[in-house]
């Protein structure tokens, strides 16, 4: 859900947490802490960790705050961006850490709704939500993100241009041909689940 909060609002806010309100920065982070902490619970499906990554983010953000251009865009694109940098690096990092032939990104980003109330419908998403992460974790790094920040983070495209940082055009081309690269796996990926059954 975006912010109702307006520019004006916004600029205020970040103005008066530079000058040591530390009320707005506390609200800052009420207002924000549920956006960043699913971004980042996408990219590592660990409740902990995800906590510790949003917590790890808002200090970024703290101690970057003067950085912040209202005229570039608007205060939860800037906080995006610097989420997904944090988020990467520490992906990076781990990378590094995980021996040859570890278990990409997207293999542990969550898709679906977590409110479902009926089991079986759980189960259902849960094995959809599996069937497409996989099918996306055959995309190229550049599809695959410009497909998660459109289709699931539901950015606009110039949000999506400000935070990859390539022109609009760019951004829909890599949608576009992401979810059709998307569509062709899926098909073919059903297709062979399928005729392992009738076997």
């Amino acid at each position: 859900m975006k912010s109702l909060r307006t520019p004006h609002s916004e600029n205020k806010l970040v103005q008066q947490c530079l000058e040591g309100d530390a009320a707005a920065w506390e609200e800052i982070v009420r207002v924000y802490h549920g956006r960043i902490y699913n971004l980042a619970y996408r990219y590592s499906r660990n409740a902990a960790l995800s906590e510790d990554l949003t917590q790890e983010i808002f200090l970024k953000v703290y101690q970057s705050l003067s950085s912040f251009r209202p005229e570039v865009g608007s205060l939860i694109n800037w906080l995006l961006k610097v989420s997904r940098n944090l988020i990467i690096d520490h992906y990076r990092q781990s990378r590094k850490m995980q021996s040859a032939g570890g278990s990409d990104i997207i293999d542990q980003l969550d898709f679906g709704d977590t409110r479902q109330k009926d089991a079986f419908n759980v189960v259902e998403k849960e094995q959809t939500a599996r069937l497409v992460w996989e099918c996306l974790a055959a995309l190229t790094p550049e599809l695959r993100e410009a497909v998660i920040l459109r289709d699931l983070e539901e950015l606009t495209y110039q949000e999506i241009e400000q935070i990859l940082r390539v022109p609009e055009g760019t951004v829909k081309s890599r949608i576009n041909r992401g979810r059709i690269e998307l569509a062709k796996v899926v098909y073919r990926r059903k297709s062979r689940l399928g005729a392992q059954e009738m076997q």
